[in-house]
């Protein structure tokens, strides 16, 4: 199989061609570092994303805080996350750099707040 993607390993945004089979790479072209044969490689074995989003806050002075992941999470489970996190509400304080949610679903993925929000007084 065939498919072409653009390289996000580093910022030159190569426009790759991949070639292969099941989980395996046979052939790469349009890379002009090694970052981006092991974007590929990565892209066509396990495809991996870095999830931004918002959970509610309660007693707040903001209705949300933002989040993230604090390492790349399976790309197959983004919509899974995304459902989940709608559920969420942390009580303030929150405070850059807490743990929103540990291991999310068992893969090693924290949830990390990426914003302060204090509490209403």
């Amino acid at each position: 199989m065939k498919k072409e993607i653009i390289c996000i390993g580093c910022p030159m945004g190569c426009y790759l061609t991949i070639d292969y089979y099941e989980k395996t790479m046979l052939s790469i072209s349009g890379n002009r570092c090694k970052v981006g044969l092991e974007y590929a490689e990565k892209e066509i074995s396990n495809p991996e994303r870095t999830l931004t989003s918002t959970v509610r806050v309660k007693n707040g002075n903001l209705p949300l805080v933002s989040v993230r992941t604090n390492k790349p999470l399976p790309k197959g489970r983004i919509f899974d996350t995304m459902d989940f996190l709608a559920e969420v509400e942390v009580e303030a304080p929150v405070r850059i750099g807490d743990k929103i949610v540990r291991n999310l679903f068992g893969t090693g993925v924290n949830i990390v707040a990426t914003k302060n929000v204090v509490k209403k007084e």
